[in-house]
Order: structure tokens, then C-alpha cells, then sequence
């Protein structure tokens, strides 16, 4: 592995520490004023070039948020892994590669946000069909001590599961990142304390996003939180549930903002926040995101703001 942070580096004591677990690949993003129709060519009103992924994401908000975040995840050789590598350096993410030798790994999307509505349409590669292998018990416990809060995407399977089990383990706070469904999850749903899922996800047999939720609380996870969009983000926790609702803002670019909300969550966990305040706190963070253009921007915009 490749960049595993010095654990004898002393920690601000305030920052919080998170290990993202999942998918990096290069984004090339245009902004266009209506997506292209059959065998037609427009162009781009604007074009940015930056690292994403879900565990990318998700990264990127803990720690614009002045959390300690390191990224694990397979990016191989080659100048697309370089630009990844170099885009999260910049904004303070560390990245361990479990598979530096892999030649030519990390994905491109290519994302399409249409400027009226701040929707994304994206095309790109994900770890489908890469089988690479998991982490040492020695190495894990390198990369988990001391970590305050993981989030897995289940992106790379074996290492979900090897991160997952290592943080149950280990008694660490961990969240899911549960877009869709994937084989993997059935492995990572016993293992994690948090499960923070799209209104898209199911569990095999349930027939909407709140009897999902429903069976997770039945089936002994502590926290469930479903996500749709600009509606209200509802959560169960035990005997309890709830509701909370999304900041109106003038929506300009959605791309990434569930992620957003994933990192941001996760700093909320790592700072023992009540569920209802994790989630207030992480919708105004990907509100931010979703006000402001391009992938980056709204980094900058967010440590201008006193939201943590």
C-alpha cells in the first residue's frame, strides 16, 4: 500500500479522524444548457476536471469540514491515477492505494450537469470485474488506529468487508454509503452502526425505501437515514423516528451532493452528535454543495462559513 499516514503524528483534538473506504475515478464534468440530443454536438458553457466517486466525495466534505480524512482505495498506474492522486492532495485528503502496481485502474466518468435544474447525468467506469485483494490484518490496523468514524461505498468489495469488520471489531462508528443495491451489502449491513441509504435503495424483497429502512431496524442496525433529493430526510433510530427537513436553496449543481451529505454526516458521528443534529448538520452541507458550481468550489465557499 501507498500513502498510509504516520500514526505517531500527533492529532489536533479537535479533528476528527475518518477512514473512507471505495471507488476514486476522474471526473470530467461539462455544464451545458441542455443535454445533447441523437448524433449532436454542443458545447460545454463551462468544463472542470477533478477526482470523485462516492468515497471520493464523501472524503473530500470531511475534511473541508477540518476533519483528518484518509481515502483507501485501488487506483493502479498511469496519468489518470496521478491527476486523482493530485487533485485529493489539494484538497487535504490522504490516499492509500492498496493496488499501486495495478496498470491502468482508475475510472473516468464523464458527467453532463445541465444548468437550468443543476441535474447530472454521468457515464463512467466503477470496480465492476476488478478483483483486487484486501488489505493484511497488520495494515488495517495501521490505517484504524486511531479512526473515529469509517464509511464504506462497497465499491471494491473485498475491501468493504475487510474495512467493515475491522471498525466492528474495533467498536468504531461506521456509516454505509447504501445507493443502490449491491451483492456486497448483505456481507456490510450486520457490520456497520449507520446505514445512510438513497431513496432508490431495497433490500431483495421490500417494496419501498421506508420498508428498507423498516427491515433494518428489525434486522439490528442502530441507525438508518433514507435521502431523496430536496425532500425531507427521514430517520429511524431504535424505537424512534423522525423527520428532517432540506434547506431551500437555489439549486445550481447536484453532482456530488449525496456524498456531501455522507462526508458530512460522518464528521457529525465523529463529533457524537444527536441523529437529528447529524443530519440537520450534514443537509446544510450539501445544500452548499448543491448552490454552488463545479466540483471544487464549494469547498472554498464552505470554510468561508462557521458550520462546524
Amino acid at each position: 500500500m501507498q500513502g498510509v499516514p504516520d500514526n505517531n503524528e500527533e492529532a489536533h483534538p479537535q479533528r476528527p479522524r475518518g477512514l473512507f473506504a471505495g471507488l476514486a475515478t476522474l471526473d470530467i464534468i461539462h455544464r451545458v444548457g441542455a443535454p445533447p440530443g441523437p448524433n449532436e454536438k454542443i458545447t460545454a458553457n463551462a468544463q472542470f476536471i477533478a477526482a470523485g466517486g462516492p468515497a471520493v466525495g464523501a472524503a473530500t466534505a470531511f475534511a473541508a469540514l477540518g476533519g483528518e480524512a484518509t481515502l483507501v482505495t485501488v487506483l493502479g498506474t498511469g496519468q489518470v491515477a496521478q491527476m486523482i492522486k493530485h487533485d485529493l492532495a489539494s484538497v487535504n485528503v490522504r490516499v492509500v492505494d492498496i493496488a499501486p502496481h495495478l496498470d491502468g485502474v482508475a475510472p473516468v466518468s464523464s458527467v453532463i450537469v445541465t444548468e437550468e435544474t443543476g441535474d447530472r447525468a454521468v457515464v463512467g467506469g466503477d470496480a465492476a470485474g476488478l478483483i483486487v485483494p484486501a488489505p493484511s490484518s497488520a495494515e488495517l490496523a495501521l490505517l484504524l488506529h486511531p479512526v473515529d468514524v469509517i464509511v464504506v461505498d462497497g465499491h471494491h468489495p473485498a475491501l468493504a468487508r475487510a474495512v467493515a469488520e475491522a471498525a466492528s471489531t474495533a467498536e468504531i462508528p461506521s456509516v454505509l454509503d447504501a445507493g443502490h443495491w449491491k451483492p456486497v451489502m448483505a456481507d456490510l449491513i450486520p457490520l456497520v452502526t449507520d446505514i445512510v441509504a438513497s431513496a432508490d435503495f431495497r433490500i431483495p424483497g421490500t417494496a419501498s425505501s421506508e420498508a428498507t429502512a423498516r427491515q433494518l431496524i428489525r434486522d439490528g442496525t442502530p441507525h438508518v437515514i433514507a435521502t431523496a433529493g430536496a425532500e425531507v430526510v427521514r430517520w429511524w433510530s431504535g424505537n424512534n423516528s423522525g423527520t428532517v427537513s432540506v434547506p431551500r436553496v437555489s439549486v445550481v449543481d447536484t453532482l456530488g451532493a449525496g456524498d456531501v451529505f455522507h462526508g458530512a454526516y460522518a464528521f457529525a458521528r465523529a463529533r457524537r452528535m444527536e441523529i437529528e443534529h447529524r443530519i440537520v448538520f450534514a443537509n446544510r452541507v450539501a445544500s452548499m454543495r448543491c448552490a454552488t458550481i463545479g466540483p471544487r468550489r464549494w469547498v472554498s465557499a464552505l470554510t468561508e462559513t462557521q458550520l462546524n
